[in-house]
This record gives structure tokens, C-alpha cells and sequence, in this order.
């Protein structure tokens, strides 16, 4: 007899409404200062190398944002992490218009810095999704919450040159002008959770287990002590640490080609708000399949996903919008399949009493990929073009693939070599 599935929390549908109301609000943020951070940096230091040291920069602030939003959430749960991440991202957003204004390059890099813990709080928001979701649902939980980030992220770049007109008006550089706009978006995400996000999903889905444990009955897909599935975990890690490294690589440098083959900053932000929506748009897609076919299978198609990404934004003309918009939405679709997979993974190799923690630990190994990816993208770009640097990304998205089989390779029996 086949044991039905287990219910969903009554709190679950609430905690998703507000997840995914924070979600459209801080897609905005995230957003628009990935469109113009590459350029304003370029700007103010007239260096093409360095023009990749913004990204760097706020994913390093987000890998020590994750490390931070994942022990206070740990300790006093998702709605008191979160809503600190999204407040810190938007006290970083307004560092960057400022120091935009007073011309001061110093001030730019401590404020983009702090900008990074929007970054890791919108990625961090998703394991929120799955704290109470039956464990045959998560993946298409944690979709949810990332589908939620596209209104908002597709919006955001697209307002590049309205926000810089606005900016100017006020005496500001055009290109701080999507940095307003990230304030007041995750201002206003650090607001909602903070109000709306009751009852807090982690310190519930303890509360069950706990609950559970004392009356000596199982809890379905869940246990509250235990340990982890160490080569699991590893996996899930791997995974969304390739897709990030790869994605922020040649997503970091793509403006800055395009703008020195004659587009505009309106073409440049219109590709990469192509690019976000593919990031998020597809996660419904990216849920079911994982929910359907298992994360491992669903992970090898994200590498094959940037593989191709990377060989068509390496042969596309650098005249051709289309091309680029293509590849930039295959890179995006590669980093759902392999965000959303990695996720599901790790999330199933972890027990309750140590999951926000290590989901934490996670996001900053993720996190400095990133920043690994956007550091190495300027140089690699100055010394060998675009094409190099899209071709390297599509090279390393292949190691997905070895590290999928070895994982479903069967263990040894106990006591055997």
C-alpha cells in the first residue's frame, strides 16, 4: 500500500503570498544595479579591467550576508534574517548613489559591498519557501519564490534610462539612478517580511518536528536532528556553485561588450533584463521537472544549458542584439535548472536542527563564486575578448556533468572495499 502524501502546512499558502509579495519588490533591486554596476565602475575609473569589480564586490558582501542572514535565521528564524538582509541591501544602494555624487570610488566599493546582502537575501528567501512545503513539493515551493523575483527584475533594468533621466534631474549621475530604485525596492521587501512573514516558516517546521519527535511519530521527509547526507550535499553545492560562477562571468561583462560595439545602455539593459527574466521566469518549469524526475537529471541539464549559452554568446556578431539576448537567456535558463535542482538537493541532505545554517554556509561558497566569476571576468575579457571569456564559462559548466554521474554512482556496502 502506498503511503499518501504528506498534507501541506495550513501556513503555506501565507508564507508563499509573502515570500512572493517581498520577492517582485527586491527583483527590482537586484536588477537594476547588475544592469549599470559594470558600467558605473568603468566610469568612475575609466578602467575596462576593473570593470567587472563590482560584481565581485557585492557578491563578496553577499557571501558575508549569507553567512549572517543564515545564523540569525537559524537562531531567530527566516522573518528576522531576511528582513535584516533586504534593509542592509538597501542602506548599500544608497552608499552607491552617494558616493556616485561625491565622485569617490572608496566610498563606492564599502557601499556596493554592503549592497551584496540583497543579492544573498533574494537568494536565501527561496529556502524560506520550503521550510513547510510536503517534502514532494519543495522544488516547486522554491520556484515559487523565485518566479516571484521576475516582475521586478524584468522592470528594473528596462528603467535604466527613465531612472537616469530622473537622476540627472536631481543632480545626480545618470547611471546611480537605477541604485535609487534598488533602495526603495528592498526597503520596502525588508518592510513586508518583517510585518507579514507570521508564523516565521522555520521556527514552525522545528516546531512540528519537535512535536513529532516527543510523540515518538514519524515526521513525513523529515527528521530534526540527524546528519546530513554528506555527498549530497556536496553535489547540490557543486552544482549551484558552477551555474553562479559561469552566469555572473558572462553576464558581468555583456554590457560592457555591447556598449563598445556601439549599443546603448537602453540595448545593453534590455538584454540582461531578457537575461534576469530567464533567470527566473522558467523556475516553475525548472520545480516540476525536479519534482517529477529528481534533482540529479535536472542538474546535468543545467550544464548543458550553459554550455550552449556560452558557445552562442561566443560566436554571436557582437552587432547582433538578438544573438546576445539568446545566449544571455540560455545562461539564465542553465542557472534555473541548476539553482533550483542544487537547492532541492541540499535542502533534502540537511535535518531541520542544522538546515539554515548550512543553507547559509552554502549560499557563501555560491556567493564567492560569484564574486570569483566577476573579478576574473574583467581581466579575461581586456586580455582576450568576450569570446574567450564565453567560451571558458561553457568549458567550466561541463563539470557538472562528471560530478552528477559520480554522485548516482551506488555506495559500497558497509565493510566492503
Amino acid at each position: 500500500m502506498t503511503a499518501s502524501p504528506a498534507p501541506a502546512h495550513p501556513a503555506q499558502r501565507r508564507v508563499l503570498t509573502v515570500l512572493v509579495a517581498a520577492q517582485v519588490l527586491s527583483g527590482a533591486g537586484l536588477a537594476a544595479g547588475i544592469t549599470v554596476g559594470a558600467l558605473l565602475a568603468q566610469d568612475m575609473l575609466g578602467s575596462t579591467g576593473l570593470a567587472g569589480l563590482p560584481t565581485a564586490l557585492f557578491t563578496i558582501g553577499s557571501a558575508a550576508a549569507a553567512v549572517l542572514i543564515g545564523r540569525t535565521s537559524q537562531r531567530l528564524g527566516r522573518r528576522a534574517g531576511l528582513a535584516g538582509g533586504y534593509a542592509a541591501g538597501a542602506a548599500g544602494a544608497l552608499g552607491v548613489v552617494a558616493a556616485a555624487v561625491a565622485e569617490a570610488p572608496a566610498l563606492l566599493f564599502a557601499a556596493l559591498f554592503v549592497y551584496g546582502a540583497g543579492s544573498a537575501t533574494n537568494l536565501q528567501a527561496r529556502y524560506a519557501g520550503a521550510d513547510l512545503a510536503a517534502p514532494g513539493l519543495r522544488a516547486r515551493a522554491v520556484s515559487t519564490v523565485l518566479v516571484a523575483t521576475t516582475l521586478g527584475a524584468v522592470a528594473g533594468p528596462n528603467l535604466v534610462t527613465p531612472l537616469g533621466d530622473l537622476a540627472r534631474a536631481w543632480g545626480i549621475p545618470p547611471l546611480a539612478g537605477p541604485f535609487i530604485l534598488a533602495a526603495a525596492a528592498y526597503a520596502a521587501a525588508a518592510l513586508v517580511l518583517w510585518l507579514l512573514l507570521r508564523p516565521d516558516p522555520l521556527t514552525t517546521a522545528r516546531a512540528l518536528a519537535a512535536a513529532h519527535e516527543a510523540a515518538d511519530t514519524p515526521d513525513p521527509g523529515e527528521t530534526g536532528g540527524g546528519a546530513a547526507d554528506r555527498r549530497r550535499l556536496v553535489l547540490g553545492a557543486a552544482v549551484m556553485v558552477l551555474v553562479q560562477l559561469v552566469m555572473i562571468a558572462i553576464m558581468t561583462m555583456t554590457p560592457v561588450h555591447m556598449t563598445h560595439h556601439g549599443h546603448s545602455v537602453g540595448a545593453a539593459g534590455l538584454v540582461i533584463a531578457i537575461h534576469v527574466g530567464a533567470m527566473f521566469l522558467p523556475s516553475p518549469l525548472s520545480g516540476f521537472l525536479v519534482d517529477r524526475y529528481g534533482a540529479p537529471p535536472v542538474a546535468a541539464a543545467a550544464g548543458l544549458t550553459l554550455v550552449a549559452a556560452g558557445l552562442l554568446a561566443a560566436l554571436a556578431p557582437p552587432r547582433s542584439v538578438p544573438l546576445l539576448a539568446l545566449a544571455l537567456a540560455l545562461l539564465g535558463l542553465g542557472w534555473s535548472l541548476g539553482l533550483v535542482s542544487g537547492t532541492a538537493i541540499v535542502t533534502d541532505s540537511v535535518p531541520l536542527a542544522t538546515r539554515a545554517r548550512t543553507q547559509g554556509m552554502v549560499d557563501v561558497a555560491i556567493a564567492v563564486a560569484g564574486a570569483g566569476g566577476g573579478m576574473a571576468s574583467g581581466p579575461i575579457v581586456a586580455a582576450g575578448g568576450y569570446t574567450v571569456l564565453s567560451l571558458l564559462g561553457g568549458v567550466i559548466a561541463l563539470a557538472i556533468l562528471p560530478a552528477v554521474a559520480y554522485t548516482a554512482r551506488p555506495r559500497p556496502a558497509p565493510g566492503r572495499g
